[in-house]
């Protein structure tokens, strides 16, 4: 839903237009040579008393022209018109920063701006409507999530949101990767450990998983059918061990993502898609289009032909197809679900695979920015000086579940949020449970607090809440720290535009 444009956008994009019009006149009365040109950028200054708008045009035009910037900066501002706009003052500062104080009535329209959108404030039709899928989490259905998986949950569910606020129609997918050697594994580890219960001799097989949730299902199975399992052949045993294990663990995971605050939209099975025959479509079209080959008793596909380094093998010399294969078909089915973009966020350890998934889906005839792949970075979390390890397969690991439980969703999330998700991250236990000004969501949590007592207390005083805007008078709001915070609300859409936008 399109709110219209913010108060601050309209501020910029005045100024803006001013300057450029000061510049066209110093230009046409020969102040600044008619060659210079420059991109004007306004940037917020880091310092109140360097305005509430600058820009460093003047510097860029000056270097072209080979004079000094304040020189060219007293020509714009002599040209400029202040007529009829929300500036009050303008100075030239250093080489020839020009800069902009503002009327502060621009920042009490800003504040009636968000009272009357409320909680629609920041939103834009940019998008228009456009489909766009984000996949996210996506872990093995092996064992329960993990912290590197609550960091992906809280990237990806946040990025869907601003997607949103950016008028694009976003959902919201988890691909359940319930096909393969690891599912195979799970399944050998859980008969192995409902054997051993059952008192027979029978190991954890090479790879296995040996967590403390593998012995706990196997109790289930024996309390819900004692022996019984053994009089199946074996093929079909394991068959089911791996389907009963697959469905525990992806419902727990939707269990765990909900206490998370996160729904997704929907949940799409590697195992439906290879029933499908969509793995065999593929390269059955991979073929027609001429993009495949056979060279030592393997399968090929030409991804050199798009900008990968080297061709990669699609069906090994055994008949067994490599992992490429599901992975296009995955998401050429994803483009013909309808979705017009695609957005992955993947671990740290598939940096590679981006450039072959992206020839896949060219070499299919889409665009090859039809992907956009977010890489998350990995999470190491300590207490103090002291890292945690973790080892799903070895059994010992901090579960998403242990972390909520100690630090809590909110404390989580935004954690995860504060570094960008190309960064490394150290997750310090100890200083997300502090209850002081240390823990910046302590911090938060606690001004909120503070607001809600306030709003409590004056209604037990009786006083009168404001019906709308015109019964506020904003002017009382002059102190520096509240003049920094409205600054920082009226900014707020222009936040959101450059994150799902721009």
């Amino acid at each position: 839903m399109d709110t219209g444009q913010s108060v601050m956008a309209q501020v910029m994009e005045d100024i803006l237009e001013r300057i450029s019009n000061a510049i066209q006149k110093a230009k046409e009365t020969g102040d600044i040579p008619d060659y210079a040109d420059a991109e004007i950028k306004i940037e917020i200054p880091k310092r109140p008393e360097w305005g509430d708008f600058s820009t460093g045009v003047a510097m860029v035009l000056a270097q072209q022209a080979q004079v000094e910037g304040r020189a060219v900066a007293g020509a714009i501002v002599r040209h400029l018109s202040l007529e009829g706009s929300w500036i009050q003052r303008v100075d030239i500062a250093g080489p020839g920063f020009i800069n902009f104080f503002l009327n502060p009535a621009w920042l009490e329209e800003a504040m009636a701006d968000i009272w009357k959108k409320g909680p629609l404030y920041g939103y834009t039709n940019y998008g228009q409507g456009e489909k766009v899928l984000v996949e996210f989490v996506s872990a093995n259905p092996t064992g329960p999530l993990n912290v590197v998986n609550a960091r992906a949950a809280a990237v990806g569910d946040c990025l869907a949101s601003i997607l949103t606020a950016c008028g694009y129609e976003t959902s919201r997918e988890y691909y359940v990767n319930d096909a393969g050697r690891q599912v195979e594994l799970l399944a050998l580890s859980l008969e192995a450990r409902y054997r051993q219960l059952l008192g027979q001799d029978a190991q954890v097989p090479e790879g296995g998983y040996r967590g403390e949730y593998i012995i706990d299902m196997a109790r289930e199975l024996v309390s819900e059918h004692g022996d019984s399992l053994l009089n199946m052949a074996d093929e079909d045993r394991r068959q089911w061990l791996m389907d009963y294990a697959v469905s525990a663990i992806v419902e727990q995971q939707k269990q765990t993502l909900l206490k998370y605050g996160l729904k997704y939209d929907t949940w799409f099975s590697e195992k439906a898609l290879r029933e499908s025959g969509a793995l065999e479509d593929l390269l059955r079209e991979l073929d027609e289009r001429g993009y495949v080959y056979e060279k030592d008793g393997a399968l090929w596909f030409k991804s050199t032909q798009f900008g990968d380094d080297k061709d990669r093998v699609l069906v090994k010399s055994d008949g067994e197809m490599t992992y490429l294969v599901p992975d296009i078909a995955y998401h050429k089915n994803k483009l013909e679900r309808g979705f017009e973009h695609l957005i992955d966020l993947l671990g740290p350890d598939h940096h590679g695979y981006v450039k072959r998934l992206k020839a896949g889906l060219m070499a299919l005839g889409y665009p090859e920015d039809v992907l956009e792949v977010i890489i998350v970075q990995t999470v190491r979390l300590v207490r103090g000086q002291e890292v945690v390890k973790m080892s799903k397969r070895g059994g010992e690991f901090i579960s998403m579940d242990d972390l909520l439980e100690e630090v809590g969703k909110d404390a989580c999330r935004f954690f995860f949020l504060m570094r960008s998700p190309s960064s490394h991250l150290d997750f310090d236990l100890d200083i997300a449970r502090l209850q002081s000004n240390e823990n910046p969501v302590y911090y938060v949590q606690y001004a909120h607090a503070r607001i809600a007592s306030i709003h409590r207390q004056a209604k037990q005083e009786g006083v009168i809440e404001a019906s709308g805007p015109n019964e506020v008078k904003f002017s009382l709001l002059n102190d520096a720290s509240e003049i920094e915070l409205m600054k920082i609300l009226a900014s707020f859409p222009e936040e959101i535009w450059d994150i799902g936008c721009a």
